[in-house]
């Protein structure tokens, strides 16, 4: 922006400079007898022709410069090397009914220590939540689970395979990930939700009735055929996350793992997503990172992070009755 600014000036000042030099000749020359008062006319009319064509040719290289920059920066991002890297000869993938484990996983960030020596089993089928405090490490263990990055130590398996072993690609095929923050593109709402996999209308209507988002849907003019915007910015944010919850039905991937945004929703709007989740949970081992507790309440086992650790876990009404770290957060949630 500076720069583009710094350009305007320069480009300005150098074009005041040569209008001012060719009036200041033209009446030179005028007051010499050279020219007449017609031919100074008409020379002020070719200058400011001439002058509005280089300002324009000057604005259009500033726009140049400008895209090539965009352009050399999303070519540097795509031909980025990846820091998680497949394995040369991959394990066909095993996954089948979602058991996950960590075995003495540690991560490192930038020196930082996020995870130490972490353990935790979750059953084929189980719904898990997890609960802490911003940086606990809940972000932190889904991005692993989803070789975002690989632990600096320690091994995660899936269905008793060693997830380091499998492709990307193939290992994300078999989990389903709704973010917190909406991914969705400028196009049509059906392509939208049928954006996890080829489907055919009525699939896609069959999700999004499961999601509480077909009601909506079917009051917009052009139903699904409706272009959601940018980021999908002519929904609101109970909307959006119905859609990205129909989007993830569709996948029918044997685990979920779900960064719950309800905390940001009207009550109606947490009311119809909870709804929706719970359908979505079915049949599915599911990690739900809870912001807000009314969430996680009917899970099968609710575990709570501090600082990279297991300080509590059990059920609502267990961790309630202990009167630890989670019972202090829900109270705090409650005042």
């Amino acid at each position: 922006w500076y720069h583009k600014l710094k350009v305007m000036v320069i480009q300005s000042i150098l074009l005041a400079s040569l209008e001012f030099a060719t009036i200041y000749f033209a009446v030179k020359l005028y007051n010499a007898g050279t020219i007449t008062l017609g031919v100074i006319v008409l020379i002020q009319i070719y200058a400011l022709t001439i002058f509005g064509s280089v300002w324009n040719l000057g604005r259009g290289i500033q726009k140049l410069s400008s895209h090539l920059s965009d352009m050399k920066e999303m070519v540097d991002i795509i031909t980025l090397e990846p820091t998680v890297k497949d394995p040369i000869k991959p394990e066909t993938v095993k996954i089948k009914k979602g058991q996950i484990t960590f075995e003495n996983v540690s991560f490192k960030y930038e020196k930082e220590s996020i995870l130490d020596d972490f353990n935790l089993e979750i059953k084929a089928g189980e719904k898990i939540g997890l609960v802490g405090i911003s940086g606990s490490g809940k972000s932190t263990l889904t991005k692993l689970l989803l070789r975002f990055y690989d632990p600096t130590s320690g091994k995660i398996k899936i269905d008793d395979q060693d997830i380091s072993k499998i492709k990307r690609e193939h290992l994300r095929n078999e989990i389903t990930y709704v973010p917190q923050e909406q991914l969705l593109f400028h196009r049509t709402l059906k392509e939208n939700i049928a954006y996890s996999k080829k489907a055919t209308d009525n699939e896609v209507i069959a999700a999004s009735k499961k999601a509480n988002a077909h009601e909506f849907i079917s009051k917009l003019p052009k139903g699904y055929d409706t272009l959601v915007g940018e980021r999908g910015i002519k929904l609101s944010g109970g909307e959006r996350q119905r859609v990205a919850i129909a989007r993830a039905i569709l996948k029918e991937a044997p685990i979920l793992i779900m960064d719950e945004a309800t905390s940001s929703l009207d009550t109606l709007s947490e009311k119809y997503i909870q709804e929706s989740t719970e359908k979505l949970m079915k049949n599915k081992t599911a990690i739900i990172i809870a912001h807000r507790l009314s969430t996680v309440q009917r899970l099968d086992r609710i575990i709570v992070l501090k600082k990279g650790k297991i300080v509590e876990q059990g059920t609502h009404k267990q961790l309630i009755e202990k009167k630890g770290e989670y019972y202090k957060l829900y109270q705090h949630q409650n005042l």
